[in-house]
């Protein structure tokens, strides 16, 4: 019977992680916990066959990091990321720290075919982030790098820096600026910002 740790704090995720988990004959609820960095030491004391972890978790402590922490300390552990952040950034990093990753909007079936997958070696990972709306348009209709221009000014840089850190000229940083706005029919750069934040497009308060 395979062991299994959840770690979120949203109160309502807690219970319907928790009826998946208890509906299941082959697994095992140790426990439920809001923090990620209290994960991190319970599987040094306990043993954890499967850690169910939120990317956000209480005072938002970065369950990235500590699914990471945990394999690395702890390689006969799985770490399964279900989450509602759409932000491509967390995919990316959860491919290179994490066993897999899901999103929490699927089925309760879906998602307990993702965690014994998991369980027995797979590693389960959604092709594609979802799109979601920005006034006009969807995010999948910005591209990549338009998308890292947004993190890194949403992030404190400016146009110049973001320049130097992308390897292009100021003047085509603002153009591009220009085109998500006028592409999303937003009438300021503020409001992007603010749609981006508001649908988890781009993260930026994980510590």
């Amino acid at each position: 019977m395979a062991r299994i740790l959840i770690v979120e704090d949203q109160k309502i995720m807690q219970k319907y992680f928790e009826f998946i988990i208890l509906q299941d004959p082959d697994l095992k609820l140790v426990d439920t916990i809001s923090d990620a960095r209290e994960a991190v030491k319970i599987c040094n004391y306990s043993v954890i066959d499967l850690v169910l972890m939120d990317v956000q978790t209480f005072h938002n402590h970065d369950g990235l990091s500590a699914g990471k922490a945990i394999r690395e300390e702890h390689p006969g552990t799985k770490v399964l990321i279900v989450t509602s952040l759409i932000d491509p950034k967390v995919l990316e990093r959860a491919k290179t720290g994490c066993d897999s990753l899901w999103y929490k909007d699927h089925g309760e079936d879906e998602i307990r075919d993702v965690i014994h997958r998991t369980l027995n070696g797979e590693h389960v990972f959604p092709d594609v982030t979802p799109d979601v709306e920005l006034n006009w348009i969807t995010s999948g209709e910005i591209s990549p790098r338009q998308l890292e221009m947004l993190r890194l000014y949403i992030c404190g840089m400016s146009y110049s820096e973001i320049a130097k850190e992308m390897n292009c000229t100021t003047s085509g940083v603002r153009w591009n600026f220009q085109e998500m706005i006028a592409k999303a029919g937003y009438s300021c750069k503020e409001d992007l910002i603010a749609a981006a934040l508001e649908s988890k497009l781009i993260v930026t308060t994980l510590k």
